[in-house]
C-alpha cells in the first residue's frame, strides 16, 4: 500500500475511533488522520508481540480502530490534565 492509501486508511480509522469513543475530542483532519495511522501501527506491533500477526503483515481494521481508540483516550487524559491547571 502506498503513502496515499495509508493516509486514507488512517483517516477512516481515525474517524471511526472518534465516533466510537464518547466525548468531545476537538481535533482537525490532520490530527484525526495521524491518530488513525498511529493506531494502526500500535495495533500491528502489539499484534506481532502477541503472535497475532507475522512480520510484514498489516493489522486488521478492528485492531487498528482499537489502537486508535486507546491513543484517543491517552490523548484526552494528557490534554485534559494540561487544561485543568
Amino acid at each position: 500500500m502506498g503513502i496515499i492509501g495509508t493516509i486514507v486508511v488512517g483517516f477512516i480509522v481515525g474517524l471511526l475511533a472518534r465516533a466510537i469513543k464518547p466525548g468531545n475530542d476537538r481535533m482537525g483532519l490532520i490530527m484525526t488522520t495521524l491518530l488513525g495511522i498511529a493506531g494502526a501501527f500500535i495495533a500491528r506491533y502489539a499484534g506481532m508481540a502477541l503472535g497475532w500477526y507475522s512480520e510484514g503483515e498489516p493489522a486488521g481494521w478492528i485492531a487498528s480502530i482499537v489502537g486508535a481508540v486507546i491513543l484517543l483516550v491517552i490523548y484526552g487524559m494528557v490534554r485534559g490534565s494540561r487544561h485543568r491547571v
